[in-house]
């Protein structure tokens, strides 16, 4: 059955709220990272550690999404897709198997951070 056969059997919305059910499917099945990009003459790398790192992995943002941290002055490892290198530290990289989905550039504080974060957490689901 073709995309054509079933927009004619069930209509448009059927096909919305079919196309919709299965991207969200998909992305039940997909593995989430975030890729902190750090380096360690970075101020705002010791601040996001000293505020969030320690506890990042035991909050739902971090079971969702548990951290890989990388240099940005070593190559991209080489499972993994990115849209362009890093040019801030620190950077956080949403990725979806292994691929850029979103990126956050720089830490200006917890206040921020968080409600960024679970902004591209939702809308990768």
């Amino acid at each position: 059955m073709s995309i054509v056969d079933i927009m004619s059997n069930f209509g448009w919305i059927s096909f919305v709220i079919f196309a919709l059910l299965f991207s969200s499917a998909q992305a039940a099945g997909s593995t989430m990272k975030l890729l902190l990009v750090e380096d360690e003459i970075c101020p705002w790398c010791e601040r996001w550690e000293e505020e969030i790192g320690g506890a990042y992995g035991k909050t739902e943002e971090g079971q969702k999404a548990p951290l890989m941290r990388m240099d940005i002055d070593d190559p991209i490892p080489k499972n993994v897709t990115l849209k362009g290198k890093a040019r801030f530290t620190p950077t956080f990289i949403l990725l979806i198997d292994d691929a850029e989905v979103q990126r956050i550039e720089g830490y200006p504080g917890e206040d921020f951070f968080y409600p960024a974060l679970n902004q591209m957490l939702q809308s990768a689901q």
